[in-house]
């Protein structure tokens, strides 16, 4: 497969932390239930903890009276350092842009012994009437705002190459009911599951062995009656290794991930863990 443009995926900057007592911060041991077999904090399971820190923002500031549904569509982890159980986590989550419909609500994950994840993630305002992108209420800009670094934020697709040709390599990938939202989509942490089946299988040692960044975007939701083929392929992004995973449902993509790896991640030189 020929190099993709995919120069938002590798050049695109997280923000960076705000003033100490700005944002939201807490703190949790990861599970040995979230981890893969060498103890690796999951991608699903970061996700999770993106989702609980994100309804314990809400609850904490009141915006989940104000402001209480929101849906993400893009999701970015800079794997640094993961994490590796057992360890305790400190997470922190703040707005670092926004516009009157949405923002990006950033995350930073360390670990008592040298976790160090970076996360974006694009999440939209809908009306709990419409299921509709609704304006953020006037309490929730307010509090956006003080650490947002950007104002009139706006969305622009990453992932844009078109699927390639099925071949043998596409997986199918059985939806449960456990994957499923109170919107009868599918939990975007689930997706991340799917991802992990492909790197299992793609030798991505090269890529996850070190700093790599993890991209995906939800284009169109995957419901629970789905039927969903994953189809992927190798190939390399301004010359490093990186896989891409293109979610189908009766030959349309509804969803694509990227994970590419970084060289020199925010001064983070040293190996990952084993």
């Amino acid at each position: 497969m020929s190099t993709m443009d995919l120069s938002p995926v590798t050049s695109h900057e997280l923000a960076p932390q705000p003033p100490t007592g700005e944002g939201f911060e807490t703190a949790w041991p990861i599970r040995a239930g979230d981890v893969d077999t060498a103890n690796r904090l999951r991608y699903d399971s970061v996700a999770r903890y993106l989702q609980d820190i994100g309804s314990d923002n809400l609850d904490a500031s009141g915006l989940g009276e104000t402001d209480p549904f929101w849906i993400v569509r893009r999701t970015v982890m800079d794997i640094d350092r993961p994490s590796v159980w057992p360890e305790r986590i400190t997470l922190r989550r703040w707005c670092s842009g926004l516009s009157t419909r949405w923002s990006n609500m950033r995350v930073d994950i360390t670990g008592d012994k040298g976790a160090h994840i970076r996360t974006e993630g694009f999440w939209i305002s809908i009306s709990s009437t419409t299921g509709m992108p609704t304006r953020i209420s006037d309490e929730g800009l307010a509090l956006l705002t003080r650490t947002a670094g950007e104002s009139r934020l706006k969305w622009k697709q990453w992932l844009r190459d078109p699927a390639p040709e099925s071949s043998l390599t596409d997986l199918a990938f059985p939806l449960r009911i456990t994957d499923v939202d109170a919107f009868n989509h599918v939990n975007n942490a689930a997706y991340w599951q799917a991802v992990e089946e492909v790197l299992a299988r793609a030798e991505s040692g090269e890529i996850t062995g070190g700093p790599h960044r993890a991209v995906i975007e939800y284009l169109s939701p995957i419901m629970a009656p789905d039927h969903v083929t994953l189809r992927w392929r190798r190939h390399d992004v301004d010359g490093a290794p990186a896989v891409t995973v293109w979610f189908m449902v009766d030959d349309a993509v509804r969803t694509i991930a990227c994970v590419v790896a970084r060289a020199g991640a925010s001064g983070v030189s040293a190996p990952l863990a084993d």
